[in-house]
């Protein structure tokens, strides 16, 4: 199988003004997404809803080597991640379709959602 990773960008100011009749659609989203999941043989691995952007650590090096730690996330857009999955599948065209359980349209909190293979380190080694 290969794992893949499902990426949820999303609007965090949307979300943040959601009401809690919008979030509770939204999870409700998740829930079928999963239950799809099963149904068709995927597996998922693990996962997680995010923090908001402005909890972000990030950590650098600077020129002399020294360790930088800076508050906030480096890319100034509307989108930031909000979420994840890691899924096991066989069938990618399957799990693009399941995926598109959580995409929204354009202007929700939730847009697009972006599925990624992981790089398996240990295929073709003996």
């Amino acid at each position: 199988m290969t794992t893949y990773v499902v990426l949820l960008p999303g609007v965090e100011d949307v979300w943040e003004r959601a009401s809690a009749e919008e979030r509770a659609a939204v999870y409700a989203r998740h829930e079928e997404f999963a239950r799809l999941l099963a149904e068709r043989g995927h597996r998922v691995t693990g996962g997680a809803e995010l923090t908001h952007s402005r909890t972000t650590k990030q950590v650098r090096r600077d020129a002399a080597g020294r360790v930088v730690v800076t508050d906030g996330p480096f890319a100034e857009t509307a989108e930031q991640l909000s979420g994840f999955y890691l899924v096991e599948s066989d069938d990618l065209d399957d799990l693009l379709h399941i995926s598109a359980t959580l995409a929204g349209s354009s202007g929700d909190a939730d847009g697009v959602v972006e599925v990624r293979a992981a790089v398996d380190h240990e295929e073709g080694s003996a």
